[in-house]
């Protein structure tokens, strides 16, 4: 490997235009970012739902979601944490990007206002409703290794459960990207130590997550690995499939931020 030596000097502008750029990027973001979605989350008109899945603790479910429509991801049986992953229906090697989804937007926090980016640059799904902002992108999800560490054997996990719905989708685990974790209250504190915070959830707690593009989608209903709790008890979560609405003129996800409308523009010279 080629290591290319940097001087000091070289290093100290690089990191000055990075200070500019995310100064730039801070400046904007604030802009429109509301607080939480209020609770009890409204109820969905019976002929806007397509479908409702309810997920029991432990396990996985997969399915297709069309452009605009909506997923619901709701706490209706207790709290529980739901990993997602996405990928392109129109190509599957167009995949949920979580590391660049945090880096563009300048924050590990995802809750209402925020958009979660492909690795193409495109927006996958916006986050039209949110009453936690308690979101995980950074750690993953569980595995073998982590559950049999806090609970012993014989239990399932995230990983494994999202090795099996992408084989049914015809992928396998080299196309499983980092799983965004819904309803893990995970912070980092300024020397990047991780936290879990507990007191960022509530009871009845929902998200909604608008797809901005065909997408297949998965879900795993496992315990997240920083979860403290030593007893293995996810409860069921329910996500409903909500009919496509076209978005408003102004819509908050798609011109809160800068990079949320260079994302929104990627998206549309695709569909050219």
């Amino acid at each position: 490997m080629t290591r290319v030596r940097r001087s000091p000097q070289d290093i100290a502008a690089n990191r000055a235009r990075y200070e500019e750029h995310q100064k730039k990027g801070l400046e904007y973001a604030p802009k429109a970012l509301p607080g939480t979605s209020p609770l009890p989350a409204p109820e969905i008109a019976p002929d806007k739902i397509i479908h409702r899945e309810v997920i029991p603790g432990g396990w996985y479910w997969s399915t297709h979601i069309n452009k605009h429509e909506v997923f619901r991801v709701s706490l209706d049986s207790g709290f529980s944490t739901l990993s997602l992953i996405a990928w392109s229906a129109a190509e599957t090697s167009e995949r949920l990007n979580l590391p660049d989804t945090m880096k563009v937007q300048w924050t590990t926090v995802l809750g209402k206002g925020r958009v979660i980016f492909s690795d193409m640059g495109r927006v996958m799904f916006s986050v039209t409703e949110d009453s936690s902002g308690a979101h995980d992108g950074v750690v993953g999800g569980s595995t073998s290794g982590s559950n049999a560490a806090r609970y012993g054997e014989g239990t399932r996990n995230t990983r494994d459960n999202l090795i099996l719905l992408a084989t049914k989708a015809g992928l396998d685990k080299r196309d499983i990207p980092p799983a965004l974790a819904l309803f893990a209250p995970v912070r980092v504190d300024r020397n990047g130590a991780f936290a879990w915070k507990p007191e960022l959830l509530h009871e009845g707690d929902y998200v909604e997550l608008r797809a901005e593009m065909d997408m297949i989608v998965g879900f795993s209903n496992c315990p997240h690995a920083l979860n403290p709790d030593t007893v293995y008890r996810p409860n069921p979560v329910t996500v409903t499939r909500i009919a496509a609405t076209e978005p408003r003129s102004g819509d908050l996800c798609r011109t809160a931020t800068a990079e949320a409308v260079r994302g929104f523009e990627n998206n549309a010279r695709a569909a050219v």
